[in-house]
C-alpha cells in the first residue's frame, strides 16, 4: 500500500507557479481566464476505451459533477477531488492498470516484451510509458516525467520481482495524476495578435477533441499539434473537417445534448410505481436513448434544420417504449427501429417524448409548471425566478380535489395568489400544452373524469395541443439562439466574457444563414480564434489541477520521484 499513499500524497500537494504578466482588468485582451476542467465519468471511460480497448472495464465510484449556468460542462471547472474521492480514483486506476498488464491483455496492449519478466527493463518500460503517457496526458511527457515513471516501474519490479506488476503500478500513478484527471488550458502569446494570448497547441487539441468528440485527442490530432498545424487556419480547418466527417461526431453531439437536456437528472428520477407501473429504470434509459437517436439522426446523419427536433414525427422506438406510448411495434433484431408518429398525433418532436415529459414531472403527477419552466430554461435559455420559500402548494398537489379536477383548474386557483401569478404566467400556459401526457409519458385524454384542455400560449403564439406547442418552440427565435449559446459555453467551459459576446452573436447570425445546420455551427465554433483565445496567465498563480486534489490525513509523505507526478 506504500505506493498508493505516496502517489496520493504526490498528486495532492504537487503545484507549480505559472509564469506570466498580470494585466489590469481594463487592459485585458479578449478571451476569458484559462479553465481547468475535471474529466467527467463518461470522458474518463472514453479515454480508457480509446487507449486500451473495450475489454478493459472501468468500475468504481466517481466524484459527482455539478451543474453551473445550465451545463455540467461549465460546472466541471468548479469541482475538485475530495480525499475520499481520490481514494476511489486510485482504486479505479489500480484496477484498470491490473487489467492492462494481465496475462490476458499484456501481449496486445504492451508493445514490447521485457528481457526477463522477473525484473525491470528500462527500454520496454520507457516505450510503453512514453506512448501511453502521451495519450493520457494529451501531450508528450517531459524527460523528467518519463524518467520518474520508469523509475517507479523499475523500483516496483525489483521489489515484486515482476516486470508487469511494476509497470502496472507506474501506470496506476499516471491514472490518478492531475495531469490526466484534469484538462488544463496552457496560455502562450499569440504571434498573430500582439498583446493577446491563446492556448498552446496541445491545449488547443484537447479543446477541439472534447468539444467535437467528447474524447481525448487521437494520435493524428496530437501529431498535428506537435507539428504546428493547429497554429494555422488551414491546418486547423483540416483537422476540424476530418473530425466532423468522422462517425465519432455523433458521440460528441450526444454528449452535448445529454448535458443541455439535463439527462443526468434521470439518475435520481423516481415515479410512484403504484400509479405508473410501466415506468422503471430501463424505461428511463431507453427514453434518453430515443431522444438522442432522434437528435443525432436529424442533425448529424441527415444534416437537418435544428429547429425540426421540436416538430419532427420521425423517431426511434424499442418494444418497451412502444408499450409506454401505446403504439403497435414489431421488434427488430437489434431492439430499435425507426418509427413515424402519424399526422394528427399530438406527439411531435422531443418535448412530447418520455425523456422530456417524464423528467419534468413529479413522481405521482404531471406538472405544467415544471414542463413550462423546462421549455423556458432548457430550450430557450430564459431564466425563470425561483419561487418564494413560503409558497403553499397544497392546492396544486391535491389531485383528488373534487372542485379542481384538472391541473389547469388547480393551477388557476393557486395563481390567484399575487406572489405566485407572476411566475406561473410565464410557465403554466406553456406546460399545459403537454397535459395530454401523464408523469410516466403515456398519452391520456382526461383527468379525474374531466376532459383535459391542452390549449396554451408561448409568448403570444397560441396553440391547441402538444404539436402546436412544438411548432411554437420551432418558430421561436430564442430556440436556435439558445443552442448556439449553449454550444459555445459547453466548448469553452465557461460563459462568454465581455469580449466574446459579439462573437456569439455572429455565430447566431451565421447559424441562421446556414439553415440552422448543427455541423456548420460546430465547425464555425471550432475554427474560430475566439474559441482558443485566453487571458494572459496571472503572475504567481498556482497550478489548478494539483490544487483541486484534496489532501487526506491518512496520506503519507511523498518521495521525490512521486513529486514529479
Amino acid at each position: 500500500m506504500l505506493h498508493i499513499k505516496n502517489t496520493l500524497a504526490a498528486v495532492a500537494v504537487a503545484a507549480v507557479v505559472c509564469a506570466g504578466v498580470s494585466l489590469a482588468a481594463d487592459d485585458k485582451p479578449a478571451g476569458g481566464d484559462s479553465v481547468t476542467r475535471r474529466l467527467s465519468q463518461d470522458q474518463y471511460r472514453q479515454v480508457i476505451g480509446d487507449l486500451f480497448g473495450p475489454s478493459i472495464k472501468v468500475g468504481g465510484r466517481f466524484e459527482p459533477d455539478i451543474r453551473r449556468d445550465g451545463l455540467l460542462a461549465m460546472g466541471a471547472s468548479q469541482v475538485a477531488v475530495t480525499a475520499s474521492g481520490l481514494e476511489e480514483y486510485d482504486k479505479i486506476a489500480r484496477n484498470v492498470a491490473a487489467q492492462v498488464v494481465s496475462e490476458q491483455h499484456r501481449d496486445t496492449l504492451i508493445p514490447c516484451k521485457p528481457v526477463k519478466a522477473s525484473g525491470p527493463d528500462d527500454a520496454c518500460a520507457t516505450q510503453f510509458l512514453s506512448e501511453t503517457g502521451k495519450m493520457l496526458y494529451r501531450r508528450p511527457l517531459t524527460p523528467d516525467e518519463l524518467q520518474s515513471r520508469v523509475k517507479v516501474a523499475n523500483d516496483a519490479a525489483v521489489g515484486l520481482k515482476d516486470f508487469y506488476s511494476g509497470l502496472g503500478i507506474s501506470l496506476s500513478t499516471m491514472l490518478v495524476s492531475p495531469k490526466f484527471l484534469f484538462r488544463e488550458e496552457i496560455a502562450e502569446p499569440d504571434p498573430n495578435n500582439a498583446g493577446q494570448y491563446r492556448m498552446d497547441a496541445y491545449s488547443k487539441a484537447s479543446q477541439l477533441s472534447f468539444f467535437l468528440w467528447n474524447a481525448a485527442p487521437d494520435p493524428e490530432l496530437l501529431a498535428a499539434a506537435e507539428h504546428g498545424d493547429l497554429g494555422t487556419d488551414k491546418g486547423l480547418a483540416r483537422q476540424v473537417d476530418r473530425m466532423i466527417a468522422s462517425p465519432r461526431l455523433q458521440s460528441g453531439v450526444r454528449a452535448f445534448f445529454t448535458d443541455m437536456l439535463g439527462f443526468d437528472e434521470f439518475e435520481t428520477l423516481a415515479k410512484d410505481e403504484m400509479i405508473f407501473p410501466k415506468f422503471n429504470s430501463r424505461v428511463a434509459r431507453e427514453a434518453q436513448e430515443q431522444t438522442l437517436r432522434t437528435i443525432t439522426n436529424l442533425l448529424v446523419t441527415e444534416k437537418g434544420d435544428y429547429r425540426d427536433i421540436f416538430t419532427t414525427r420521425k423517431t426511434f422506438l424499442s418494444p418497451l417504449l412502444a408499450s409506454v406510448y401505446g403504439v403497435p411495434f414489431v421488434a427488430p433484431a437489434g431492439g430499435w427501429s425507426a418509427y413515424d408518429f402519424a399526422e394528427g398525433d399530438p406527439r411531435a418532436g422531443i418535448i412530447s417524448q418520455v425523456s422530456f415529459v417524464a423528467l419534468h414531472s413529479h413522481p405521482g403527477r404531471s406538472s405544467p409548471t415544471l414542463r413550462g419552466k423546462a421549455v423556458r430554461e432548457v430550450l430557450l435559455c430564459q431564466k425563470v425566478p425561483t419561487p418564494p420559500a413560503n409558497v403553499n402548494f397544497t392546492l396544486v398537489q391535491d389531485t383528488k380535489n373534487p372542485q379542481y379536477k384538472t391541473a389547469r383548474a388547480r393551477l388557476g386557483a393557486h395563481a390567484t395568489n399575487a406572489t405566485c401569478a407572476g411566475c406561473h404566467k410565464i410557465m403554466d400556459p406553456i406546460g399545459l400544452g403537454l397535459e395530454a401526457f401523464d408523469s410516466g409519458g403515456s398519452l391520456r385524454s382526461s383527468e379525474n373524469g374531466q376532459v383535459i384542455d391542452t390549449s396554451g400560449e408561448l409568448d403570444g403564439m397560441k396553440f391547441s395541443d402538444a404539436a402546436g406547442l412544438a411548432k411554437a418552440v420551432h418558430d421561436d427565435p430564442a430556440a436556435p439562439a439558445c443552442v448556439v449559446s449553449r454550444a459555445s459555453s459547453y466548448g469553452l467551459g465557461r460563459l462568454p466574457v465581455k469580449g466574446e459576446t459579439e462573437w456569439v452573436k455572429a455565430l447566431q447570425k451565421d447559424f441562421q444563414d446556414d439553415g440552422y445546420r448543427l455541423p456548420d455551427l460546430l465547425r464555425r465554433i471550432a475554427t474560430s480564434q475566439e474559441f482558443y483565445r485566453v487571458a494572459p496567465p496571472q503572475l504567481g498563480a498556482v497550478d489548478m489541477p494539483a490544487s483541486k486534489l484534496a489532501q487526506s490525513s491518512t496520506v503519507g509523505a511523498s518521495s521525490t520521484q512521486e513529486n514529479q507526478q
